[in-house]
């Protein structure tokens, strides 16, 4: 599969979601960038697969900042950076599950769930 599209048929899996619909604690693991289609690669697809958006690796939810969880801090492979939602929307991932059975949210009960965003 290449990192560049979403596989075909992503839309009916319902395991893959896009990244701006997670929520803080929720990982999974990156099945591609983009819409899908045989169009070229946007300037902002290709910035998402430099940061290391490619297929396979582990990304986490980590924060959010509040009001209107936007942006949101991720964590990409070993790398650890925020992100807008509508940027994240190209992103698609295949939610992982803890071996606890508990769902991602709850796994995390350590992890901080909210930013505060302060004005400058």
């Amino acid at each position: 599969m290449d990192a560049a599209a979403a596989p075909f048929g992503l839309a009916l899996n319902p395991g893959f979601v896009s990244l701006a619909a997670l929520s803080p604690g929720t990982s999974g693991r990156v099945i591609g960038v983009g819409n899908g289609s045989a169009a070229p690669l946007s300037a902002l697809e290709r910035r998402l697969l430099e940061f290391g958006f490619v297929n396979g690796e582990q990304v986490e939810i980590l924060a959010e900042a509040r009001p209107g969880r936007d942006p949101f801090v991720v964590r990409v492979g070993h790398t650890t950076l925020a992100l807008r939602r509508r940027e994240a929307q190209n992103i698609w991932v295949e939610l992982q599950h803890s071996e606890s059975g508990k769902p991602p949210h709850e796994a995390h009960s350590g992890a901080s769930e909210r930013v505060e965003v302060q004005p400058a």
